[in-house]
């Protein structure tokens, strides 16, 4: 199973948005890997939602990007609102396939 997950940084009023099997131990990555990276200028990360994403990588991928682009903070703070809610979060990342 596949997950997003929103990360806040306190410190640099910013989320980040990913996808994982455990997104546990990517905010531990987030928080503790030495590369110089976007996340790893804006820490301490603090998980502050996650929810499934379906079985296939493919999936949580396309969710992800389809987050990313609506470039929305607004979104994003819906999105971390309604994590308990999956007909909820269900309506807000309905991504196109293309074949819709």
């Amino acid at each position: 199973m596949y997950f997003i997950y929103i990360l806040y940084s306190e410190s640099s009023d910013k989320y980040y948005v990913g996808y994982s099997d455990d997104p546990i131990r990517r905010e531990t990555e987030h928080n503790t890997k030495p590369f110089n990276t976007f996340t790893s200028k804006h820490r301490p990360w603090k998980l502050v939602a996650s929810f499934p994403a379906g079985e296939s990588r493919s999936e949580a991928i396309r969710i992800e990007r389809y987050i990313k682009k609506q470039k929305s903070r607004t979104f994003i703070l819906k999105l971390i609102a309604s994590q308990h809610d999956s007909e909820q979060i269900e309506r807000l990342v309905r991504v196109p396939t293309g074949r819709d």
